[in-house]
């Protein structure tokens, strides 16, 4: 069963927010203060589904994790303090790419045999993209073989000693990364990590701060010396920037809105769609920004404004590809909602990646738009999408995608009408408060309504 939400537009959106803790940085936080030597706190981690089984699956691997409501207390068990799981079915990442694929590169180092799953959506996911550098590394991995090619999950990882390794990554992502820099961490020797364009950057600051002999170069290269202990630390994790996205757009777009944000992600890395926006003339300003753990931190203004191509310096509409694309890859289904109220053309390039999300994100994005009334031109690797376009209500299935979900959402504010969004409670895979914290701050009442399981 499955529960829908109904949004009834034109809305607008007003008042103040604090988002859930960064995703990206709570799954980061939660394994690596897992294998410090002591006792690290955190606080703000995020409240996710996606969360909680990473939080499931080190607490299984024999880490102590304790919720006092305030903060949470992990006792870390150093490098190679993992236990075996009670069976090699117990690690489970639910809907999590970043779990399993970054949770694996700390498996393959132990002295035992794991077994980490999924969900549907999980399985369907390529794994082949990790698979690949931990088995240079010395790592033994059984992957499943599906009717696409690659390999997917589930994955039984029989730990070995693992050897250092330069490894150029064929993708840009954060994920690979990570699942590299971890393993090489339980390596011996030093292991590089190149990519074609810089993905988000969380876990090399992140290691530097708990004391990792690590070296981030300019060029984006990353090297780490293996075998070295982490030590435990006191951090507060920042406001998720891709869950402030939603309501960012919405109070961009819909006329007469004014926002608050308070205390979000400003990592250079994650602020793509910021940028995207101020391109197109939003008006957004960040106050009060500072550094916290290596990443800054910062709060945002956000005020309504007519958006337009015309401030662009290219031709014929704003072309988003290249090396942004792993800046705003989250952010996209967005961005799709908002091009169909800017005054000209935008397409999206080299963004094949969205085909192998929690949904093929450019199909449902495409169904979606169509399904409001919209027009869009859907292609391999992205999109285009002129307009501004009048929405209509309509229904739209979520295709059991968070982001998908809650972009559409917002559409539903910006439509004439009833807007229903089919298995919507999909949203708390990122953010459980996504719909209480719409309904608290859009104007009129009762614009955003429950219609229960289905």
């Amino acid at each position: 069963m499955s529960r829908s939400m109904r949004i009834k537009g034109p809305a607008r959106v007003e008042g103040s927010l604090s988002v859930p803790g960064d995703k990206s940085i709570s799954h980061r936080i939660a394994m690596l203060a897992s294998i410090a030597s002591g006792t690290s706190r955190v606080t703000g981690l995020a409240s996710s589904a996606d969360c909680k089984a990473t939080l499931d699956c080190i607490r299984k691997l024999g880490v102590a994790v304790e919720d006092n409501g305030a903060e949470l207390v992990i006792h870390g068990q150093g490098l190679f303090g993992y236990r075996p799981a009670a069976s090699l079915v117990d690690l489970n990442a639910g809907n999590s790419g970043s779990t399993i694929r970054m949770l694996s590169g700390l498996l393959a180092a132990q002295r035992f045999t794991s077994r980490i799953d999924g969900d549907a959506s999980l399985r369907r996911r390529p794994m082949g993209r990790i698979v690949e550098p931990l088995s240079l590394m010395g790592a033994q991995i059984e992957a499943t073989h599906g009717k696409l090619d690659g390999d997917f999950p589930p994955l039984t990882i029989h730990g070995q000693k693992l050897k250092a390794i330069d490894y150029a990554s064929r993708v840009a992502s954060a994920q690979v990364k990570t699942c590299v820099l971890l393993a090489g961490l339980l390596a011996e020797g030093r292991t590089s990590f190149s990519e074609p364009a810089l993905s988000r950057n969380h876990t090399e600051l992140m290691l530097k701060e708990l004391g990792a002999s690590i070296d981030i170069q300019s060029s984006g290269s990353v090297f780490i010396e293996g075998r070295h202990e982490l030590n435990p630390i006191d951090y507060r994790v920042p406001g998720d920037i891709s869950s402030a996205a939603f309501f960012i757009a919405a109070a961009t777009i819909l006329p007469g809105s004014t926002l608050l944000l308070n205390d979000v992600n400003l990592n250079p890395t994650r602020t793509g769609f910021l940028d995207v926006l101020a391109e197109l003339g939003a008006r957004i300003e960040r106050r009060n920004v500072r550094e916290q753990h290596g990443e800054l931190v910062g709060d945002l203004v956000v005020s309504s404004h007519q958006l337009t191509t015309e401030l662009t310096t290219e031709e014929g509409g704003l072309i988003l590809s290249g090396a942004i694309i792993p800046n705003i890859i989250d952010e996209i289904p967005m961005l799709a909602v908002v091009a169909t109220q800017v005054e000209g053309r935008v397409e999206v390039r080299d963004a094949k990646e969205l085909r192998v999300k929690e949904s093929d994100r450019i199909r449902t994005v495409a169904q979606g738009i169509r399904a409001l009334g919209g027009e869009i031109e859907e292609k391999e690797d992205g999109f285009s999408i002129s307009g501004p376009q009048r929405l209509i209500g309509g229904r739209v299935n979520s295709a059991g995608d968070h982001r998908i979900a809650m972009a559409f959402s917002i559409a539903g504010l910006i439509a004439d009408g009833m807007t229903e969004i089919e298995g919507a409670d999909c949203a708390s895979v990122s953010f459980p408060e996504f719909y209480k914290s719409l309904a608290m701050l859009t104007s009129p009442d009762g614009a955003v309504q429950t219609l229960g399981n289905r």
